[in-house]
């Protein structure tokens, strides 16, 4: 992925840099830090467009399920329908109808709640990068701000 390998440039640079004697401060090259922003930046909207494509497969699925489903329910109907003519037939095809009909309804519960945590897997290790990313620049910029103040200092 293109934004964990900007954040090991980042990294990199950061262990590169020259340090400050006696302390745990290092001096980075502004330009680059904010390169490697702008970068992250471009390369946020990918992660986004992936898990706006994993919601739009989780629709595709609850709708392939429902129309499964429906499949199912009118081959139940039509079953029901040969044997009309039979009581004894009639009331098995109405069991077995009612069966298909609930295993049908119960697979497309289990799909759409499997597709629901499957996107909620992806979005919450997509929260948790982004969190990541956002403490890492903001500790950037913290330790930027403090070097200007020390540089205003001095």
């Amino acid at each position: 992925m293109e934004l964990f390998n900007i954040l090991n440039e980042m990294e990199e640079l950061i262990d590169s840099s020259p340090r400050v004697p006696m302390t745990k401060r290092v001096l980075v090259d502004e330009d680059r830090l904010l390169d490697f922003l702008d970068r992250i930046r471009t390369s946020l909207p990918e992660e986004l467009r992936q898990a706006k494509w994993v919601i739009q497969e989780r629709e595709k699925v609850i709708t392939d399920s429902k129309r499964e489903a429906l499949r199912i329910m009118e081959d139940a109907e039509k079953q029901l329908e040969k044997r009309a003519d039979e009581s004894e037939v009639t009331r098995k095809a109405q069991e077995l109808a009612h069966e298909i009909e609930a295993r049908a309804e119960q697979v497309a519960i289990q799909i759409k709640q499997g597709a629901r945590e499957y996107a909620d897997e992806i979005l919450s290790g997509l929260e948790g990068d982004l969190s990541k990313i956002v403490e890492e620049i903001r500790q950037g910029r913290m330790e930027l701000k403090g070097m200007k103040q020390n540089k205003q200092a001095v």
